[in-house]
């Protein structure tokens, strides 16, 4: 059991029997009352920003948590299969736990965030941006370019994204997997 002077960033609690991990903290001794500790936390499944504040001294969980590489391989049924590169040991993961899973492309590096004691999968993270190629999206209308417009156009993956009148299909873009926003157009 770790107190409130062990907390730094990054550090993975448990707290109210949920796993979160510490993205800002700050002690504060005012000049009245007792000291604490003002902590900005992420829940580890949904991602959700919570702010509590720890009174000093407070004992708390800390959790092991690790970070490995995996390949994304296919889907088996209503699951993913991903492969480690250096073990080559393969996981199943429910879809359910795959967050933005219309960006998931064969082949793809992933991390995933494991719980170290239990060997439980906890997050997919997939990589900032992606290169797809366009699949779809109707032609861009001559004389509309002065203009920040945006038209609806599908890629290799399925997604569904906006992208610039002057995207034509069979061109390669790249995508912010964590907005789902188009970047730039990548030249062959």
């Amino acid at each position: 059991m770790a107190n409130t002077s062990d907390i730094r960033n990054g550090l993975c609690i448990k707290h109210n029997e949920k796993l979160f991990q510490i993205i800002e903290f700050q002690h504060v001794k005012p000049g009245k009352g007792p000291a604490f500790v003002r902590t900005k936390m992420r829940h580890i499944e949904s991602g959700r920003v919570l702010d509590h504040t720890f009174s000093a001294g407070h004992k708390i969980e800390t959790v092991r948590i690790e970070n490995r590489e995996y390949q994304y391989l296919y889907m088996d049924g209503d699951s993913y299969v991903f492969m480690n590169n250096k073990t080559y040991d393969q996981i199943n993961i429910q879809e359910s736990m795959v967050d933005k899973k219309e960006f998931l492309q064969e082949a793809m590096i992933v991390n995933i965030l494991f719980h170290a004691d239990e060997e439980i999968p906890l997050v997919i993270e997939l990589p900032m941006h992606i290169v797809s190629e366009v699949t779809y999206t109707e032609p861009g209308v001559k004389g509309d370019t002065a203009t920040n417009s945006m038209k609806p156009a599908t890629i290799a993956t399925g997604a569904e994204v906006r992208v610039p009148l002057f995207i034509d299909n069979g061109e390669t873009i790249k995508i912010d997997t964590r907005t789902g926003v188009y970047v730039e157009r990548v030249k062959k």
